[in-house]
């Protein structure tokens, strides 16, 4: 683990980050992955970025996305999602080595 790492929480830029798993829903999909959230203060919960009305889009990285009907699961690295798009979300725990 590099010094800039701890247990989920980078430092980038003078920026502290942390991780957290986050499940939310479409429509049509389930979609699982990993929200980079500020340290602590502005943006550091997930409703803060969910309910944030200047951001439009979310993204997610390590993201698997279950069609809710049946199909095929999908794994990607990395995903942007339509805010307008999301029925509901639910918050996990601190993404694992995020």
């Amino acid at each position: 683990m590099g010094s800039d790492e701890l247990a989920g929480e980078h430092v980038s830029a003078g920026i502290d980050h942390r991780t957290e798993r986050i499940m939310i829903e479409t429509e049509r999909h389930r979609i699982e992955g990993v929200i980079t959230l500020a340290r602590d203060g502005y943006r550091s919960r997930v409703s803060d970025v969910l309910n944030a009305s200047e951001r439009d889009f979310i993204t997610l990285t390590e993201v698997t996305v279950t069609p809710i009907e049946g199909g095929a699961i999908e794994l990607h690295p990395y995903l942007t999602l339509a805010r307008r798009h999301i029925v509901f979300a639910v918050s996990g725990s601190e993404a694992p080595g995020g």
